[in-house]
């Protein structure tokens, strides 16, 4: 029995064989041969090869015809090394005499001829030696399969094991067939994370060594609550966490009978619970949970699922869907927060060093503004259909905000030329996400209809901590001092101005920020929507002067240990039976 500690990133408790997943080089599995598969392991491995070599010839081919005779001429030495009789006999013997499976042999022939390049001291070969590793991912890659390939092949349903997973690969993962995740990258807000949430899969990020500790099949127990894996967990273990397992199933069943009820504190104050979501598909948990709404609509999830960007009326018709489903009730759209992705980093011609700090959010789509004015219009044209608002995210500066108003006034220009139908009430604010538009808040409150605080980026860039790395993932936490006296700030700026202020980050969604945040001025929150009944309990067992007292004291307190050590005792406090042993996830 092995215990591997993570980050908890999604609740719930569940025991399944592991499925590796992800990039080649992650994993090679090692298993040795009876000696009827030889034959067949051979075949494998020359089906593979003749794959690779078509897929290199074509891209050949097309460097030449695209970009000319030279640079073509890189792929003359990976297809070489695939014609070389001696290294591919050394392979197929291996297979042959040792019994190794094409994997094994393919992977330590070709690390064999990478530490002989490198180990020859020369720029050049050090550049074979880059050509040796792409050309064994290739390789590999057709021997596994591509991730999509081998998701194919579950049979039953499987812990997904991977070094990494991107959010279109998360959202791709069949239900029927996926009952957790363990990843070792990754950290508490990702978008694996988020998207992890809003399926309702256990996940459990930041592993660091779960695809080398953990074989395809293993038995493995992910505990998404505290943030743990076990692996060929013995049977008083398993007893244990199905006990644990049942316990959790009865409080979210006892929550969610509750769902339906009005979230008002006892002294009748109403508190608007909405939820974060990515897809249209999502709004019926929403309101199945209990939701009043959606106040974050996640756009950009319709960009990172597919090569090429969704044209106006495909995003027309998904913001319509989505208005529709919530029957009258408010929805916030979120304009596109891309940038320190996957999706746009691949397209640049140069990736930056730095995403987080680089052309991201508003200032790629102030950068891109044909695509930002496709995403305006369609929202826009969508607005006929209910009541929404426009928010845009990750504004630093009162520049950015007017430019940003000042597009989509001539979007809806435009539509008046076009006699394309649009509401011109719409409501337009701003996510506070940086310590810039924090502090200035009274400054950005005079341009805009509402603010929502991101904690999620506004802990990241005040305590300098990317939020994506397990490395430094002890040191992010929203109950830093700083963290609360800039949402403070952001709550007076927009009380001062008039104007609706809600919190969208992930503590949101967490029980243990509920009444300081409420004792703070907040009167929504917009969170996973699993999560609202959860707060909706909280929210019906306090009052409003209880909350008020909790935020000056937390006040009072210079640490952020301090502080949660405090907001768990009061939170275990006002409910021992559901919080006694709470670990927040």
């Amino acid at each position: 029995m092995e215990l591997i500690k993570g980050i908890p990133v999604s609740p719930g408790i569940v025991v399944g064989r592991a499925f590796h997943v992800g990039e080649a080089e992650r994993h090679v599995p090692q298993r040795t041969l009876a000696r009827g598969e030889i034959e067949s392991e051979l075949v494998r491995l020359d089906e593979a090869l003749d794959a690779a070599s078509n897929e290199l010839g074509l891209l050949r081919d097309r460097t030449e015809r695209e970009l000319g005779s030279e640079p073509a001429k890189i792929f003359g030495f990976h297809l070489g090394l695939l014609r070389d009789k001696a290294l591919l006999d050394i392979i197929r013997r291996r297979i042959r005499t040792e019994l190794v499976n094409a994997e094994q042999a393919v992977a330590d022939q070709f690390q064999s001829l990478i530490n002989q390049f490198q180990r020859m001291g020369n720029v050049v070969f050090e550049q074979k030696a880059n050509d040796v590793v792409d050309l064994e991912r290739r390789i590999l890659g057709k021997l596994m399969g591509e991730t999509q390939s081998r998701l194919a092949q579950l049979k039953e349903p499987a812990v997904i094991i991977a070094h990494e997973l991107t959010p279109s690969q998360t959202a791709d993962l069949d239900r029927t067939k996926v009952i957790a995740i363990a990843i070792d990258a990754g950290g508490q807000t990702g978008h694996t994370s988020i998207v992890a949430r809003a399926l309702g899969l256990p996940a459990v990020v930041g592993c660091q060594r779960a695809t080398t500790d953990i074989e395809d099949g293993d038995l493995v127990l992910v505990d998404g609550d505290a943030g743990v894996l076990i692996v060929h967990p013995d049977e008083a273990i398993l007893a244990e966490y199905r006990i644990r397992a049942e316990r959790g199933m009865q409080r979210r069943r006892s929550m969610q009978a509750e769902s339906s009820l009005d979230s008002v504190t006892t002294d009748g104050t109403t508190i608007s619970l909405m939820g974060n979501i990515e897809f249209p598909e999502e709004i019926d948990a929403v309101l199945s949970s209990g939701g009043d709404g959606v106040g974050l609509f996640r756009t950009e999830f319709l960009f990172l699922t597919r090569r090429e960007p969704p044209d106006e009326e495909e995003q027309f018709r998904v913001y319509r869907h989505a208005i529709e489903l919530l029957a009258g009730r408010n929805i916030t759209f979120r304009t596109l927060d891309l940038g320190a992705d996957k999706y746009t980093q691949e397209a640049m011609d140069e990736p930056e060093r730095n995403p987080f700090l680089g052309l991201r959010s508003i200032r790629y789509c102030l950068a891109d503004q044909p695509l930002f004015k496709t995403q305006l219009r369609a929202i826009m044209r969508a607005s006929v259909h209910g009541p929404c608002k426009i928010m845009f995210p990750l504004v630093s500066t009162l520049m950015e905000l007017r430019q940003a108003k000042m597009i989509l006034a001539d979007v809806c220009e435009e539509l008046s030329e076009d006699g394309l139908p649009f509401n011109p009430g719409v409501k337009v604010g701003m996510m506070v996400e940086v310590p810039s538009a924090a502090l200035m808040a009274r400054v950005f409150a005079s341009e805009s209809d509402f603010f929502s605080i991101g904690t999620n980026d506004l802990v990241q860039y005040t305590l300098a901590v990317d939020r994506g790395n397990e490395r430094v993932a002890n040191l992010y936490t929203a109950a830093s001092p700083a963290v609360l006296h800039l949402v403070k700030s952001v709550i007076r700026g927009g009380r001062h101005a008039g104007i609706d202020v809600s919190l969208c980050g992930e503590i949101a969604g967490d029980p243990e920020f509920t009444m300081l945040l409420i004792g703070m001025g907040l009167r929504t929150l917009s969170m996973v929507p699993a999560q609202i009944p959860l707060i909706k309990r909280v929210v019906r067992l306090v009052n409003l002067e209880h909350c008020e007292r909790i935020a000056r004291k937390a006040g009072s307190f210079d640490s952020e240990r301090q502080i949660q050590t405090f907001l768990r005792d009061e939170l275990r406090r006002i409910d021992p039976e559901t919080f006694g042993t709470w670990t927040a996830a």
